[in-house]
């Protein structure tokens, strides 16, 4: 009878286990996604996914355990459409608070939330600063979006207004890497919302629209598709996985180097 397999999956491990990483190391990765539709095409926990399969990635190389994934978050933009749970914005926060002060009682002191849905981002770093007071004084936590760390060039290669943002190209190539037997390319399609010309950058004019407005990707786009899906595949998806992972590898390192520069006095 073969032995218990190794992992870097927390929910897969004993106590010992975890005891013995806590032995060493300190890291937990968090991937935090969304369970919201993602067009006619891929599946509700896309946004998921993606961070858990990068955290995947990464694990070793940071010295970091992968927590169970938080898939139900913020998805109030996506009202409208029929997949979709979702936490209101104070119940999503008290989540993340009680996570940060559960993992730094079990001995963690870098509680890394990998988000992989943007609407999460400042509420997740909202509730870490909520949660700070309750935290011993070398216990971080904080949010890290996977594209944090891609530059911008490389960035817009795969979303940006043109590429798309939302169960376009990239997010559909990167489920297809992960398993394509999760998305139905028969049905993946082409969709853009109807924005105005902008006279600014985009950023400001979204967040008061998506970010204020329940509903607003209902609104913006019939089939919850933003790009096109219909240039997927699993080369590009295992290419943009290489490369945010890569990215995030280098993000937390410049975290860490940053608190380790400016210590709370």
């Amino acid at each position: 009878m073969s032995g218990k397999r190794a992992t870097v999956f927390m929910e897969e491990m004993t106590n010992p286990e975890v005891e013995a990483f806590l032995q060493t190391h300190h890291t937990v990765i968090v991937p935090v996604g969304a369970t919201e539709q993602h067009g006619p095409h891929a599946p509700l926990g896309t946004d998921t996914l993606i961070p858990r399969e990068i955290a995947r990635r990464i694990a070793a190389e940071v010295g970091a355990l992968v927590g169970p994934s938080l898939p139900f978050t913020l998805s109030y933009p996506h009202i409208g459409f029929k997949g979709l749970v979702n936490l209101r914005i104070p119940t999503f926060m008290a989540v993340v608070e009680d996570l940060c002060v559960s993992f730094a009682r079990a001995g963690f002191k870098r509680v890394v939330f990998l988000n992989g849905h943007y609407d999460n981002t400042y509420a997740i770093a909202y509730a870490c600063a909520n949660a700070a007071e309750r935290l011993p004084r070398d216990v971080r936590a904080f949010p890290l979006n996977y594209w944090d760390g891609m530059a911008p060039e490389v960035r817009e290669r795969y979303n940006s207004l043109e590429k798309g943002m939302h169960a376009n190209g990239a997010e559909t190539s990167a489920v297809l890497a992960i398993d394509p037997g999760l998305v139905d390319m028969a049905h993946a399609n082409r969709e853009f919302p109807p924005f105005p010309e902008f006279e600014v950058p985009s950023g400001a004019v979204h967040t008061a629209f998506f970010f204020s407005s329940p509903g607003s990707v209902h609104a913006a786009t019939r089939s919850g598709t933003w790009g096109d899906a219909t240039t997927a595949n699993r080369e590009l998806g295992e290419e943009y996985l290489g490369i945010c992972a890569a990215a995030t590898v280098k993000a937390l390192r410049n975290v860490e180097a940053n608190f380790e520069a400016m210590p709370l006095r």
